[in-house]
Formats: structure tokens, C-alpha cells, sequence
């Protein structure tokens, strides 16, 4: 039998023994993570699906996993054979988790739903509720925190890394008071923050407890008197940890272990908090409830704050960014005098020398993400998991692509790049223009004051639409400082989302095509939004691109790109190559000059 329909059955043993009707699995962790550390990757050990996103039901006789657009393909092929139905989610027809679970319990007047309570937000327990016909059938809803860990015999435990202080630019002490502003005005007597990103930055403290994310797995409770941060789970050793301790204890914050929240507000006196129930978890929000605390849900204004980035900030982006250009054009150089060479190369080898290469760049930390090397037929797919092993040729022709980015100490960095390795198919080149001038059109920008990211997305897929052709994906995302490489509130994407963008907000620009078992192509940037004048129609803002890279324009189709587009090109390009190569050998910098060639003054 297959080992995750093998797995999966000794979950619908364990089930029937607690008169369970259905478990729900999420893909995040107690504090409402889009990465989770190992320990909460339940998801990937039950089903074998190694992708980012996704929630699992399991019932006596069917087991559906949800997941969005870009996983679709990858989820067909690591389902096979398991027993697991993929339940398809950004699409027009989408029947999410609580509808199907209603529908499918209507003829139960009391389903029994097992949760693993501390992985499943609670917000989602409220959606599965609310899906129930309050005339009709209620489910029973179980929490039953880490159950998997009764089959999941090595499951690894919660991380405990080495932890540092930084500076952004403002410290904890005025964070900390803006939150005691906050929950003051909600009339509120604190604020409990369960999100990681969102303590890492009130605190300014990094960690490595969960991989490509500079985070701390904890609590931060602030009160009048008060803030605790719940995040001791063994004895601290580390001699930078605690440094960092210290200096935290000095702005007057309490180090408490890390599983004694729930002990500590039990005996709060019935106390009215503040919490956000997107990333407080169902277990913690019972625990909270039968204590007698009084909650008031929201989301915390660290998301906004964190958001848009100080003159610090900005200034850390910028210089991570050119860091990160100088190993990018170094690697492009690389794989290019590779393949003019015939010399074998497989995906996993370019991944490992542009790690090696970032590697070299001061104040490096590591990968932001888990790097997408991929060429043709995994291009295809918009989160291809580059092998280690037996992993793909690179062969001198077609496409291929690199997502990939760089975490440093003053900044985070999201890049993608697709490049010829040779001869490449008209539709290749068309694909490739298309979507170039796609993220041309979003980077030459200029909206109005108040303009949130939805209404600006079809800039990007007009040229794609145009041609009848599209991507599953959002257009643009948040990106922190030396955090999360992907954050909110803003985002581009078709999505109604009323956020609107603002100077010193950061998003990606990247476009995409995706062809199933031919190729695919996206080509990213990272943008900065910035101020662009005022006049008597009000105030106007744009981008400033931080990403400092070529695009290969040797197989551009002619005629695609206007003339505007082409001269944003131009100048982007002349910004790259006046700025990195006084930081690159001579036999690069040449390289990089003839990358960055001028092509609005010749017809392509």
C-alpha cells in the first residue's frame, strides 16, 4: 500500500476509536503561519503534498485536500495513489472546506468535526459553523490539539534557535506604547499577538525556528504593566540569545515559557483582550473563553505599521537589493558561459552556486524561500520543488526559470528571472515579451492617493488578456525587512482586497505563463511605492523598482513592446549597469554591459 494511504488509514482507525465523523488538518502552525516549522508540516507527513498551501478533510470514506491555482498540477502528481481528492480552490466554482463539510454532513444532525485545535485558526472554526444550517444539523466541533502525534511516532518538537536584536530604525519601548495606544482606544485592558511576523517586528527580534523565516515561535502579551513574551522552551545557552534577552529585559519585557499562556491568562482576573482571530488559534480562543476572558477581535495595527517602511527600512532594502544584484548578475554570467561551454548542469546545481554566490554578499542570512530552479516542462509549475537528486538536465535551448531570494540583515529580497538557454520556439519568445511587458505596464505605474492594489492588477494581465492568455496566480505581494517574504495587508491581486498602497509599502511584480509540460515563464521585481506629486486632482503615487537585474532581451518578439515600454527598459537597465558594475570583475561587468543594451533606438 501506498505509505500516505497507509497513513491515512491508521487516521480513520484512530477516528473511529473517538467517534470522530471527520478530522480538518490546516498547513500552518499555532500562530496562523503561511511556513510552519517541521514540527507542523502535518499536511506533508499524512499526504505526501509538499506544497505551501493547503487544508485536509478526512472522513470515513473520502479525504479531499484544498488548495489554490498554483499547486494544481504539482498536487495531481504527489496525490496519485494516495487516496486523496484534490478540492480546487481560486476558481469560479470553488466549494470551500465549511460548504463541503455542510453539505456533506446534511442528513447528520450532529456531525462530530475533530480539529487539531492549536493548528487551525479560529476564524475558520466560526466559517464551519456558520456553514451549518442553524435550523437543521450543528456540528459538534472537537479540539484536539497535536492528535497526529499519536500516529506521527517522530514527529520533531517545537524549535528553539538562536535569538538577535535589530535595528529598524524605531525601538521596541515606541512600539510597545503604540499597542498600549491601540487597546486603550478599543477599550481594552491588553493586546495578545499570536502572528510571529507581527512580534518579531514590534520586539526587533530575529531567529531561525522556522527555515527561509527570520521568526521566533512565542507569544507577546502587553498589558498596562507588562509585556510578556511567551517563548522559552529550553534553557538558553547561546551567548547571543542572551545578549538579546537581556536587552529585551532592560525595555522592561518578561521572558516566560513559551507553554504557560494559557496557565498564565487563566488567572487574569477576566481581563479584556485585544486578539486577532486570523492567526489565534481554536485552542487558545477556548481556553481564553472558559477563563473568563473577554475577547476583542480585530486585526492589531503592527500589520499596517509593519508594513510601510521607515527611511531605514528603505534605505536596509536598497542596499540588501544591490547585494543581491551583484550575486545575480554573477550567477547569470556563470550559467551562461555553462551552457555556451556544453557543460552539464542539473537544476539543483545552478540552485546550489547561486546560494553559494548570495552566500559571499555581506550581511547575508540566508534564502528568503526555498529557491524555484527550474527549466521547461518544471517551469510549468508556479511552485516547482527543485530535486536534489536525479534532478533535471539543463539542455541548451528553451527556457528556464529562477525564483529565488536572499534574506540579510538589512533587508529581504524576492527575484525571478527567466532566461534562454538557446534556440527557443516562436511561442516561447511571445510568451516571454508578453509577460515582460506586463510587468513593465504595472512598474511604469501612476495612480491616485487611496488606489489599493485589485484596482492596478489588470495592468499587469492586460497585454496577457489580450492575447486570451493568463495566470493563476496573485500579480504582487508584501514583502518585509529582514521578515517574512511574503506579508500583508497589501497585495496585488483580482481579490477585492481595500487596502490601499502607500509610500514606503513594498510589493512583487511578477507576471506569469505557464504552459503544462512545455514551460513557463515570470519575471519579478520588487517595488517600492513611492510619492509622484500632487496637483488639483489630489495627490499621485508609483514605484520605484529595488530589484537590480537584467532582463535577457535577445529573444524578445518584435513589435510587442511599445515605445514607452521599451525606454522604461532602457532606463532600468542603465540604473542596473551603472550600479552594479563598479561592484563586479571585468569579465562580468562586460558581460553585464552587453545584457543591458540599449534596444529603443533599433528595431527589434
Amino acid at each position: 500500500m501506498n505509505i500516505y494511504a497507509d497513513r491515512i488509514s491508521s487516521l480513520r482507525a484512530l477516528m473511529r476509536s473517538r467517534d470522530w465523523d471527520a478530522v480538518i488538518l490546516t498547513g500552518s502552525d499555532p500562530h496562523g503561519s503561511e511556513y510552519p516549522a517541521e514540527r507542523y508540516k502535518q499536511i506533508r507527513w499524512l499526504t505526501g503534498f509538499t506544497g505551501e498551501a493547503a487544508d485536509l478533510v478526512v472522513t470515513a470514506d473520502h479525504a479531499g485536500l484544498w488548495t489554490d491555482t498554483r499547486y494544481f498540477i504539482q498536487a495531481n502528481k504527489q496525490l496519485a495513489g494516495t487516496g486523496v481528492e484534490l478540492h480546487k480552490t481560486r476558481i469560479p466554482e470553488q466549494v470551500l472546506i465549511p460548504e463541503w463539510l455542510a453539505q456533506y454532513f446534511s442528513d447528520n444532525v450532529e456531525p462530530v468535526l475533530a480539529l487539531d485545535g492549536a493548528s487551525t485558526p479560529a476564524c475558520m472554526a466560526q466559517e464551519i459553523t456558520a456553514a451549518f444550517d442553524p435550523s437543521g444539523n450543528r456540528p459538534i466541533i472537537v479540539s484536539a490539539p497535536d492528535f497526529l502525534g499519536l500516529l506521527w511516532k517522530d514527529r520533531p518538537s517545537v524549535p528553539q534557535t538562536p535569538v538577535i536584536t535589530v535595528d529598524p530604525g524605531e525601538p521596541r519601548s515606541s512600539k510597545l506604547q503604540m499597542l498600549r495606544d491601540f487597546y486603550r482606544e478599543k477599550g481594552c485592558d491588553g493586546i495578545l499577538l499570536s502572528s510571529l511576523d507581527e512580534i518579531a517586528w514590534t520586539l526587533n527580534v530575529r531567529a531561525s525556528d522556522i527555515e527561509y523565516n527570520p521568526l521566533v515561535i512565542s507569544y507577546l502579551l502587553v498589558t498596562e504593566d507588562n509585556a510578556s513574551w511567551f517563548v522559552l522552551k529550553e534553557p538558553v545557552e547561546d551567548p547571543d540569545t542572551e545578549r538579546s534577552f537581556a536587552e529585551l529585559a532592560a525595555d522592561g519585557v518578561n521572558l516566560e515559557a513559551y507553554d504557560g499562556l494559557e496557565e498564565f491568562l487563566a488567572s487574569s482576573g477576566g481581563m479584556r483582550l485585544y486578539v486577532d482571530d486570523s492567526s489565534l488559534n481554536y485552542q487558545l480562543e477556548k481556553t481564553l473563553e472558559s477563563s473568563g476572558v473577554s475577547l476583542v477581535r480585530g486585526a492589531t495595527p503592527v500589520r499596517h505599521a509593519k508594513a510601510v517602511k521607515n527611511e531605514v527600512e528603505v534605505e536596509g532594502m536598497r542596499q540588501a537589493h544591490i547585494r543581491d544584484g551583484v550575486a545575480m548578475v554573477r550567477f547569470l554570467c556563470w550559467l551562461d558561459k555553462c551552457m555556451r561551454a556544453d557543460r552539464q548542469l542539473s537544476e539543483w546545481d545552478a540552485s546550489v552556486k547561486l546560494r553559494e554566490l548570495r552566500s559571499q554578499g555581506a550581511l547575508y542570512q540566508g534564502e528568503s524561500f526555498e529557491t524555484i530552479s527550474a527549466f521547461g516542462p518544471g517551469a510549468a509549475l508556479p511552485h516547482y520543488v527543485t530535486p536534489q537528486t536525479d534532478a533535471p538536465l539543463l539542455e541548451p535551448r528553451g527556457l528556464y526559470l529562477c525564483d529565488s531570494g536572499g534574506q540579510y540583515l538589512d533587508g529581504t529580497t524576492d527575484i525571478t528571472r527567466t532566461v534562454p538557454l538557446g534556440e527557443c520556439s516562436e511561442l516561447e519568445k511571445e510568451d516571454y515579451t508578453l509577460v515582460l511587458k506586463g510587468h513593465i505596464d504595472l512598474a511604469m505605474a501612476t495612480f491616485p492617493e487611496g488606489t489599493p492594489g485589485c484596482r492596478i492588477d489588470a495592468l499587469a494581465r492586460g497585454p496577457l488578456w489580450k492575447a486570451r492568455r493568463n495566470f493563476g496566480h496573485g500579480t504582487g505581494h508584501g514583502v518585509g525587512w529582514f521578515l517574512g517574504v511574503h506579508e500583508g495587508p497589501q497585495d496585488i491581486r483580482q481579490n477585492l482586497n481595500p487596502v490601499p498602497l502607500e509610500p514606503g509599502m513594498i510589493v512583487s511584480d511578477e507576471p506569469g505563463i505557464y504552459r503544462e509540460g512545455m514551460h513557463g515563464v515570470r519575471h519579478e521585481n520588487l517595488l517600492l511605492c513611492v510619492e509622484r506629486g500632487a496637483n488639483e486632482f489630489g495627490r499621485w503615487l508609483g514605484f520605484e523598482p529595488l530589484t537590480l537585474c537584467p532582463f535577457d532581451t535577445s529573444i524578445l518578439t518584435p513589435g510587442l513592446l511599445d515605445r514607452e515600454e521599451m525606454e522604461w527598459l532602457d532606463a532600468y537597465h542603465a540604473r542596473v549597469l551603472e550600479t552594479l558594475s563598479p561592484l563586479l570583475d571585468e569579465e562580468t561587468a562586460s558581460w553585464l554591459q552587453g545584457k543591458c543594451r540599449k534596444i529603443a533606438n533599433f528595431a527589434l
